[in-house]
């Protein structure tokens, strides 16, 4: 079996070059690749923007490791490495973040009785408060994460964000800012929920003795145009996905968002998060955080 389809390599020991021609094919066609305004020139992972967010991403995914992660957390993976149950390991996880976070020894991380107010602002309150409203405060922190770990812009913020110098950008700056201040190393603790997510879907993989593959998700909307379209047909078009975005692994789920339904086979190295995790987590059962960029959607109607 491939070397980084195995539990150990979730530490990313090993990796492909940036030019390998199955990444970069894609790049010279402008509907595939990532449009200039929706990415940044650098990211904090092992694949450049402008490959992570394209087309051929979708269609050729490799292992996605964030700088640093599977080297300072060492111990956790070699940890989980030792225990067969995805439940064992999930609750190994959960204890490790409490203890090398001290999230229920908040003095030690520092809070005093001015900041303790802050005391529950961690990896979970942020992904439930993504679930309840995702143009809320910590919707703008997870977005914030991904921009500042992928270097995928934001496209939308309870509003259209299209100008760096515009007033919507900078009321999602201001929320996301709001939403790290006083915080716990809070997105250090996101680097390893990300991480964990990686080395699960890798580590079943391994153990079932298939590929890592992709999941089909469906995402219900109202309107085509609430999306950016880049190219396609009415059936099926690519499109340019907000950087951060909710999927549902329930079509019958999906309808109850919309008119249409869009259905994308999405990389698992791309899902932030799945409801498959860390049962008990996510409001609904089947929702997936699905890091965005530019993807091939089939569109049906209800």
């Amino acid at each position: 079996m491939n070397e980084e389809r195995t539990p150990g390599a979730a530490l990313g020991k090993t990796h492909e070059p940036d030019n390998d021609k199955r990444f970069c094919r894609g790049t010279d066609n402008d509907d595939a690749t990532l449009p200039r305004y929706a990415r940044l020139p650098i990211n904090r992972c092992n694949v450049p923007p402008v490959i992570l967010g394209s087309l051929t991403f979708q269609r050729f995914p490799k292992p996605l490791h964030l700088d640093g992660v599977g080297e300072l957390h060492a111990d956790l993976f070699r940890r989980l490495d030792t225990i067969d149950d995805k439940t064992r390991r999930a609750e190994a996880f959960r204890d490790y973040l409490t203890v090398h976070f001290c999230l229920e020894q908040l003095d030690k991380a520092g809070l005093n009785e001015r900041s303790r107010h802050r005391a529950n602002a961690n990896w979970l309150r942020v992904l439930r408060g993504w679930s309840f409203d995702s143009d809320g405060r910590e919707g703008a922190v997870l977005k914030g994460w991904v921009e500042s770990r992928f270097g995928l812009v934001p496209r939308f913020h309870a509003e259209p964000l299209r100008d760096f110098s515009s007033a919507p950008y900078l009321r999602y700056q201001e929320m996301r800012s709001a939403g790290l201040y006083g915080t716990n190393a809070l997105e250090s603790q996101l680097d390893l929920v990300y991480a964990y997510g990686q080395y699960e879907y890798s580590r079943r993989s391994a153990d079932a003795g298939v590929p890592r593959s992709s999941v089909e998700l469906y995402r219900g909307i109202n309107r085509i145009d609430e999306h950016e379209v880049m190219t396609g047909s009415r059936r099926r078009q690519v499109v340019l996905l907000n950087n951060l975005v909710s999927f549902t692994a329930s079509r019958e789920r999906a309808g109850e968002f919309g008119d249409y339904i869009l259905t994308a086979r999405v990389p698992t190295e791309k899902v932030f998060f799945g409801c498959d995790l860390l049962p008990g987590v996510l409001k609904s059962e089947q929702e997936y955080l699905v890091v965005g960029g530019v993807y091939e959607v089939a569109i049906d109607t209800l």
